[in-house]
């Protein structure tokens, strides 16, 4: 949707090239080496950022060969739990946590995934152990605790929403700093009795390193002006996100605090790398 619009702000092709796999790291690879031309831009997610806690020999650096441009979405993750689970609270879960010790199973994507890393940093506040249980996809980890084969799960709006509604799932808490515009009954987990926890996703652009300064603010300010597009905001509303741009400076800081905060929990929880 965003190349649409700045291929018409630019009045060039805005190709779209999906390179997917390795937790988004293969496209990012792409970026870091191309030239800083402007030519070849990188959307990321979240996970952009904890990549180098994770996976080793990456054939790039996080913090030098890339170049920040602009945060465009974010959204929170939304813990679920089965509607037959004793638990109604985020307490109550994590007091059945603490009862079966290590024994309550947490639904993830795959290690380091932000539903993964969400449920980490709440284990560790806690003081509890999940046992996490991996799935190929959010919707396979969604069927799976439908199905009653984990305990709980967080997972993304765009999923979870239309399930909470159809009593298919219960929503405990959102990972956010605020209550999620379509469950305006869910409290944030930080409400429900764990102040300063936050797992927030977040979708961006980047260009290689060294990309000029001139150059630079003419794509942010492009991506900003589509971002203002009240159709682009409707659609992405629709879509589970929350439009959210963030100019260069500010989401590479926003990139420098995950990679921080993240690499707390991931050593607090004794997570451990892929290859």
């Amino acid at each position: 949707m965003l190349a649409d619009r700045l291929s018409v702000a630019w009045k060039q092709p805005v190709v779209v090239e999906a390179r997917p796999g390795a937790s988004g790291t293969i496209a990012a690879g792409v970026v870091a080496r191309a030239a800083p031309d402007g030519y070849t831009l990188g959307l990321v997610a979240s996970t952009h950022a904890v990549a180098p806690l994770l996976i080793p020999r990456l054939p790039f650096s996080v913090q030098r060969d890339f170049t920040p441009i602009a945060q465009v979405v974010s959204h929170p993750l939304i813990l679920v739990v089965h509607p037959s689970s004793p638990a109604r609270t985020v307490q109550e879960l994590i007091a059945l946590a603490r009862q079966r010790r290590g024994e309550l199973t947490m639904g993830t994507v795959g290690v380091g995934t932000s539903f993964h890393l969400a449920a980490a940093q709440l284990a560790v506040q806690a003081g509890v152990q999940f046992t996490y249980v991996p799935y190929n996809g959010a919707s396979t980890a969604q069927t799976a605790i439908i199905r009653g084969e984990v305990d709980a799960l967080f997972q993304n709006p765009l999923l979870a929403v239309p399930a909470v509604r159809d009593d298919g799932l219960r929503a405990l808490g959102t990972s956010g700093t605020h209550r999620w515009r379509d469950l305006p009954d869910v409290p944030t987990i930080a409400e429900a009795g764990f102040p300063g926890y936050e797992a927030k996703v977040w979708y961006g652009f980047l260009g290689p390193a060294s990309l000029p300064a001139d150059l630079l603010a003419r794509i942010a300010d492009s991506i900003q002006a589509a971002m203002e597009i009240p159709e682009v905001q409707a659609r992405l509303q629709a879509s589970g996100f929350e439009p959210s741009y963030v100019g260069p400076a500010a989401f590479g800081r926003i990139i420098e605090e995950d990679f921080e905060r993240w690499g707390h929990v991931i050593r607090a929880a004794g997570i451990q790398g892929v290859e």
